[in-house]
């Protein structure tokens, strides 16, 4: 992996991925002991994808919007998201990822940024969201199963009083009824199928489901 400024956000310095790395042996099994183990996950830590790009380049451009928060970065990958929070001023940031791997490259990214960020290394959707501020979702709806469980969630969010901005370029999974757009940059999309050219992302506002009246009833 090589330390290098990350495209479109030059402010944030990750360990990515390149030719040489080697990720493909992180998807082959430990050993052949024939015990249950977790299936491996795709190195999506390594790369800096477009949603989450895009989240970090807005919040750097509009530092109030986490200035003295307590910030989530959700599903949190590489950390991109979390570290740019912490260098615009956020007050605490905590990162998720489930990715044993993505844990440990999270740690090195924000060394190498001298930022301070609390990792947690577990799925968090399934219960309460904790107490922060805001919550920043960089390309958290890259599958539908994802998608599935992250909409629960940050509804719980909402309903707790926590505000949350979602980084995406357009994925199959995005519940755009659900969405406010606020701002749109062209960044490169390193992890996705964009092969590395800038394509339009957004960032939008999750907010809550419209509730349609029913005619006749007040």
């Amino acid at each position: 992996m090589r330390l290098a400024p990350v495209p479109s956000v030059p402010e944030v310095r990750l360990y990515q991925a390149h030719p040489g790395s080697g990720l493909r042996r992180l998807l082959e099994p430990d050993d052949d002991s024939g015990e249950s183990r977790p299936e491996p996950q795709p190195p999506y830590w390594a790369y800096a994808w477009a949603g989450g790009a895009v989240l970090a380049r807005y919040v750097l451009d509009r530092p109030s919007i986490v200035v003295g928060k307590r910030v989530l970065d959700l599903g949190a990958g590489s950390g991109l998201v979390g570290i740019a929070a912490a260098k615009a001023g956020a007050r605490a940031v905590i990162a998720a990822e489930i990715d044993r791997n993505g844990v440990v490259a999270l740690r090195l990214n924000a060394e190498a940024n001298g930022v301070a960020i609390e990792i947690r290394g577990e799925d968090i959707t399934a219960g309460p969201p904790p107490a922060v501020d805001l919550v920043l979702a960089g390309d958290v709806f890259y599958a539908q199963d994802v998608g599935r469980r992250m909409v629960p969630f940050l509804d719980r969010c909402l309903a707790a009083g926590i505000d949350v901005l979602v980084g995406d370029p357009g994925r199959a999974w995005l519940p755009k009824p659900r969405l406010c757009l606020l701002g749109e940059y062209h960044v490169p999309d390193v992890g996705g199928n964009g092969g590395g050219e800038p394509r339009p992302s957004a960032v939008f506002a999750f907010v809550a489901e419209q509730v349609e009246a029913i005619p006749g009833k007040v």
